[in-house]
């Protein structure tokens, strides 16, 4: 049976288009799943989407207009459009779940929405433990319940771990959907965004076996890449980044996923007791990366691959399983896949491509680069194969080749064999600059790099950290 024909088959066993359950990560780099090659952590719920899916395996996040990188990137993905185009309470959009709604799905909610209230009521019409804002400790969730009436509740404090909270939401959702229309389930958790503070045993088990540090760990970045100074991610560890921060700081990390990665299995298991796996698409992806000691970095907030890259997971009956691209695809290109998988046609706005001929076999790509802008700091376009970086404010660029150079180590811009590459990526990146409007000036020479050395610069922890981890990484 050919894929079409499959899910068309499914579609008609109970509804007449398939439910979609929408799994959203917070800064989780594309590089911690273990059935991508991470032999370190354990992600079993998360390796099983994998062997029942299609994995994107070089998807991209296209870039910030803000530091917090979570908010664009979100109004991102839910009006596949780049942020020039559109602004991040998504006034000026049709939204994947509002488009849904007005086609006759059941649209649910639960976790994160960084983008707003009013884009959020206009787009759901259920809702519970939902999170407006960027962060939160995660044992004290600020959270709001969508009521009868339509509106949203009082703010409340949920009572569990954040990702217990969210999938608790979740799993009851699926046990009362009925079969009589379709619904469109988002849940969206905040780990493994910091604070890093999963449970201790989750923690625990990684500290009894550390993961290895980054293959691109650096004790501090070398220059300033435009958000060295007030970064509030950058604050968490002090510099130089130690090998055993770096590596408690990962023990942490993994200990989120982990621990999410078990609720999201929670949420499988009801799915398949509910009677709507079979009928139901699935899709695992996360807003941004995190670099935690690539390149002497903690955030996301750079171009580099450890922060722009994220997982990317399609699964659900028609899907091709166990199967892998690394084509380049970009979180913009959800909207318009699942419009295409359902059968719904998408605003004819919007700038992502549908991913369903990857998924048929009828083409191995759909995009020969990507264009990676953040704020007014950094630049990068991204092929196959070579990677220009531009940070405008200093004139310093670099220039990787990704074949021989996956973790961004060596520059070659001053390599004179490199001389035709950068020329054209520097053309390339200037022909991005004019399909996205984007009017950023760019430098036209190179400058010597000044060098930086943030050495015992003084940090303060933000509102959200415990107490545990302000003792052992701001005393």
């Amino acid at each position: 049976m050919g894929f079409a024909a499959a899910l068309s088959v499914s579609c008609a066993q109970t509804s007449a288009k398939p439910n979609i359950l929408f799994l959203f990560a917070d800064d989780q780099r594309a590089d911690t799943i273990s059935a991508h090659g991470n032999s370190h952590i354990k992600t079993p719920n998360i390796d099983r989407l994998a062997a029942s899916g299609f994995s994107f395996r070089r998807n991209y996040v296209l870039g910030s207009n803000s530091g917090a990188v979570c908010m664009p990137s979100r109004a991102m993905l839910m009006s596949s459009k780049t942020w020039f185009r559109v602004d991040n309470n998504l006034t000026n959009a049709k939204l994947l779940p509002e488009l849904l709604r007005d086609h006759g799905y059941l649209t649910f909610a639960t976790g994160k929405w960084h983008n707003g209230e009013t884009s959020w009521l206009r787009s759901f019409n259920r809702g519970k433990a939902v999170m407006f804002g960027g962060m939160s400790n995660h044992e004290r969730v600020p959270v709001k319940d969508l009521g009868p009436d339509g509106r949203l509740s009082a703010e409340r404090i949920g009572e569990k771990f954040s990702s217990e909270l969210f999938a608790d939401a979740a799993i009851e959702f699926l046990r009362q959907c009925g079969h009589d229309k379709p619904f469109f389930a988002y849940v969206a958790f905040t780990a493994p965004h910091d604070p890093r503070m999963p449970p201790a045993p989750y923690r625990e088990m990684y500290y009894r076996d550390p993961p290895p540090l980054p293959e691109n760990y650096l004790p501090q970045l070398p220059f300033d890449n435009g958000m060295m100074n007030g970064g509030r991610d950058e604050n968490l560890a002090p510099w130089p980044r130690s090998p055993e921060v770096i590596r408690d700081q990962l023990c942490e990390y993994y200990g989120l996923i982990t621990h999410l990665d078990e609720q999201i299995g929670r949420i499988l298991d009801t799915l398949k007791e509910s009677g709507h796996a079979n009928n139901t698409i699935i899709i695992y992806s996360a807003d941004n990366g995190l670099a935690l000691g690539s390149h002497g970095l903690l955030g996301k907030q750079s171009v580099y691959e450890h922060s722009m890259r994220v997982p990317l997971i399609i699964s659900g009956n028609g899907i091709p399983k166990g199967k892998e691209t690394h084509a380049m695809t970009c979180l913009l290109d959800v909207y318009p896949t699942l419009c295409d998988l359902i059968g719904i046609s998408p605003p004819p706005d919007i700038e992502g491509l549908s991913l369903r001929p990857i998924l048929k076999g009828t083409t191995s790509r759909l995009r020969d680069s990507v264009f990676l802008p953040f704020t007014d700091i950094q630049r990068a376009v991204v092929e196959e194969r070579w990677k220009l970086i531009c940070y405008p404010r200093i004139a310093h660029f670099e220039l990787f080749d990704l074949h021989s150079d996956p973790h961004e180590r060596t520059n070659m811009v001053d390599n004179p064999s490199c001389a035709a590459e950068l020329k054209r990526l520097t053309e390339l990146m200037k022909a991005w600059q004019t399909k996205t409007e984007d009017k950023l000036n760019l430098p036209s020479a190179r400058k010597p790099l000044q060098p930086l050395n943030l050495t015992g610069k003084s940090r303060s922890p933000d509102q959200w950290q415990p107490d545990w981890i302000v003792k052992k990484y701001f005393h």
